[in-house]
């Protein structure tokens, strides 16, 4: 799909005409590309030998047969949009074209590696490479030119420095210059929004059709808030649709660009009625937050809702090396403020998960008498309610003169995970204590979440969600709220716990809402490490052939769309 990159524009004329925030036009895109990577030949590194088997193939099945042929139909497209996605998004991690990359790659074990990591970088082995005549992978992916610093940027003449939006590159004079998705990337998008317009006329719910619409005007326009809008409208469409560039951990440089990404999903309705009740109860947990009052002044919106999904298909940055098992959107804070946010609890992905991966972890790692405590509910109420407790705290730093996520730069993703963690936790304590959760007892909840840590610092320290753990693993350590016997098997120590719980939930909220970027480089600096023990820990899980994550085999051939 994306055979070209464009990096760089002929500005000459405008620059000449003194032209102060030039506009950009297809006529302006330069002949000129980013020389293409030189076509050496690939070959696994030795030491990645081992990292092949790291995922275990999850075919994404579905029963369609209630689905009427217009749906079908429309299931059909939003996928052929989200293949495009998927291809957007190689363009923003690796640069080079995907086909032509891995016809570098004689062994099929080492290509579909490759296809899962979305390029030479090990996504779970803090992105080294695992191929020969591979470089680091840079921190700002392809978002920014390579030989640019972070010095040059912050210093340069761009307006708006940390937009969601746009490729960073440089003019025919190289200085920098953003050019908005819309345009770096015009004909892909547009091709995808027709697929969405095409979905839209398919769909027989009212909300979803304009929701479609909607989004199709946004990816070429780079103006989302209004489908974000409308998308927080909908309620009873059994069909989903996630899509467009959303997260930016991609963006490991600044934490600014959000990456190209998909997911279409179908509505689990029995499981989603039992979730409906939750969200009430955001503005009233916001208000108990163990934290001093001014850290907790933003009301969630209480409009937010809590549903069940099986996912069909994933493309894009949700699709690269550890699978998302939980949504949690929008990003925007206005939209937030306003709507609050959906979470979308991806029932399938996470049983498989669970099943898979979590339960032979704690048969290593936790003690036998604990080991009862962990069930696939409290596995899914952790995972759900880390989704809810992003809404929770605060959006803008006290001072007003900035988001969170805009003062905390690259370290906003990673606060805000582990702020989504441990408040999670937070207000399943709480919501039991109400008996408004009536499954299960908190040790269950405390324990599948030890051991959930477990299984997700297996992806590595260098995500966001792998720096997150890493510092509560260590917290919780520094608090004693689990031990590590003899044995090398880990127990929760409930009531500890419960203090480090509280104590963490006031250390996050407090930086964040302070905006104090030094403070939290200081916190992932001296807690955002795997240390020498769990790394020895962790090798026992490896030594047990126990995998690190899921990989689909999924498209229209395996839905039989086709």
């Amino acid at each position: 799909m994306l055979h070209k990159k464009i990096t760089s524009l002929i500005m000459g004329a405008m620059l000449v005409a003194g032209c102060d925030s030039p506009t950009t036009t297809n006529d302006t895109i330069s002949a000129s590309k980013k020389p293409a990577k030189q076509e050496t030949q690939l070959s696994l590194l030795p030491e990645a030998e081992k990292r092949l088997d790291i995922y275990i193939p999850v075919r994404l099945e579905a029963d369609l047969s209630s689905y009427s042929d217009n749906q079908r139909k429309m299931l059909k497209l939003l996928i052929e949009a989200s293949e495009i996605m998927d291809d957007l998004f190689w363009a923003q991690a690796f640069g080079e074209h995907k086909d032509a990359f891995l016809a570098r790659l004689e062994d099929p074990k080492v290509r579909k590696f490759a296809e899962i990591n979305y390029g030479p970088w090990d996504r779970l082995d803090g992105d080294k490479p695992f191929l020969t005549n591979t470089e680091e992978k840079l921190a700002g992916a392809e978002f920014y030119p390579p030989d640019m610093t972070k010095e040059e940027y912050l210093n340069s003449d761009i307006k708006d420095r940390n937009t969601l939006y746009s490729m960073v590159s440089r003019d025919i004079e190289g200085n920098l210059l953003d050019i908005p998705y819309s345009e770096y990337f015009a004909d892909e998008l547009y091709e995808a929004s027709h697929l969405l317009k095409q979905a839209a006329e398919l769909a027989d719910n009212s909300e979803f059709s304009n929701y479609l619409r909607m989004r199709a005007e946004a990816l070429t326009t780079d103006d989302y808030q209004a489908s974000d809008m409308a998308w927080m409208d909908m309620k009873n469409n059994p069909i989903e649709l996630v899509i467009g560039p959303i997260e930016t951990y991609e963006d490991q440089l600044f934490g600014y660009r959000a990456a190209f990404e998909s997911y279409v999903l179908l509505k689990d309705m029995s499981w989603s009625e039992r979730l409906a009740k939750y969200a009430a109860y955001l503005p009233e947990l916001q208000k108990g937050l163990p934290v001093d009052e001014k850290y907790k002044a933003e009301v969630p919106g209480s409009d937010a809702d809590l549903n069940a999904y099986d996912v069909i298909y994933y493309a894009g940055h949700s699709n690269a090396g550890s699978k998302t098992i939980a949504i949690n959107l929008p990003n925007d804070e206005e939209v937030q403020l306003a709507k609050g946010t959906r979470r979308l609890q991806l029932k399938n992905a996470m049983q498989a998960k669970f099943d898979h991966i979590l339960m032979p972890i704690s048969k290593q790692l936790i003690v036998p008498e604990q080991r009862q405590h962990i069930t696939f509910n409290a596995f899914f109420a952790n995972t759900m309610f880390h989704e809810v407790a992003h809404g929770l705290g605060i959006k803008n730093t006290l001072d007003g003169s900035n988001t969170v996520r805009g003062a905390l730069k690259e370290h906003a993703s990673a606060l805000e995970e582990g702020k989504a963690d441990i408040l999670g936790l937070y207000m399943i304590e709480q919501l039991l204590n109400k008996d408004v959760i009536s499954e299960g007892q908190l040790e269950d909840y405390y324990v599948t979440f030890m051991a959930g840590i477990f299984r997700s610092v297996r992806f590595g320290a260098s995500s966001a969600h792998g720096k997150a753990n890493m510092i509560r693993f260590n917290f919780f350590k520094e608090q004693g709220a689990f031990s590590r016997d003899e044995n090398g098997y880990y127990s929760v120590n409930m009531e500890k716990m419960s203090t480090a719980i509280a104590a963490l939930s006031k250390l996050i909220l407090t930086l964040q809402g302070d905006g104090d970027y030094d403070g939290v480089a200081k916190l992932v600096a001296d807690k955002g490490i795997i240390k020498d023990s769990l790394a020895a820990d962790l090798q026992r899980l490896a030594d047990a052939n126990i995998p690190v994550d899921i990989t689909f085999e999924q498209g229209l051939e395996v839905l039989n769309l086709n």
